[in-house]
């Protein structure tokens, strides 16, 4: 789980729920193809069947995709959501300066998927680490042991993510309807294609703030707990509940 980390920090204050996604860890894992969309629904359906909706949605990269679709279509799930870094590459088809590095996101996606088909979990999870998600030497560097384990045990659903066309795109004209406190964050040491997004979706959404958190990068709530809790908790903790 790898939300675990924060759980402390943020439950003195907010009554947590972490969960683990379609295909990810103890949840179950489908054989069919599944889509964000998908998941979206999963998350709609866990806010309502525990009553916890209005929540908080805090989010982190494909995560931000998720919860973003959701907003957009279940406003009355949300008092807030804040994303980190949503890997929303569809935004800058038309950015020219973003080409060469999307080009080569295309190829290290299609060499991740390549080794997940022929079964090499960890090097697909390794070559994912270091190529797009992070930046070279991160796999070796950065990530505890426990969490390298579980993205090679959870190698299978990313494949499974990879072949879900939609999964890097969101319907922009919905972003102009929603209607939630949208918080966007970024690392100070991210990848810099993660921070273009964020110039795309800044203007598309109505109420939203956007946020560089120093220090961290791609997965604050890996790397750096307490500066991720801190930076969210200050936040949300500004938010008029309804």
């Amino acid at each position: 789980m790898t939300w675990r980390q924060v759980v402390p920090g943020m439950a003195d204050s907010f009554r947590v729920l972490v969960y683990d996604r379609r295909g990810h860890s103890r949840s179950e894992r489908p054989a069919t193809q599944g889509s964000l969309d998908e998941d979206a629904d999963d998350l709609a359906r866990l806010l309502e069947a525990l009553d916890l909706a209005p929540a908080h949605v805090v989010a982190s990269s494909l995560g931000g995709n998720i919860a973003l679709r959701l907003a957009a279509r279940r406003p009355d799930l949300f008092l807030s959501l804040t994303c980190h870094e949503p890997p929303l590459w569809g935004v800058l088809v038309d950015d020219p300066e973003s080409q060469a590095m999307l080009a080569q996101g295309a190829r290290s996606r299609e060499a991740v998927r390549v080794r997940l088909v022929e079964g090499d979990h960890e090097g697909a999870a390794r070559q994912f680490v270091d190529e797009i998600a992070f930046g070279p030497g991160a796999w070796d560097n950065q990530l505890p042991a426990e969490v390298k384990a579980t993205m090679i045990r959870n190698a299978p659903t990313f494949l499974d993510e990879i072949q879900d066309p939609t999964q890097l795109t969101i319907d922009e004209d919905s972003l102009a309807g929603l209607a939630v406190p949208v918080r966007l964050t970024q690392g100070s040491e991210s990848p810099p294609l993660f921070p273009r997004v964020i110039d795309r979706l800044e203007p598309l959404i109505p109420h939203v703030v956007r946020e560089t958190i120093p220090g961290v990068a791609h997965v604050p709530h890996l790397t750096d707990a307490a500066v991720y809790v801190e930076a969210t908790k200050r936040a949300l903790e500004a938010v008029p509940r309804r």
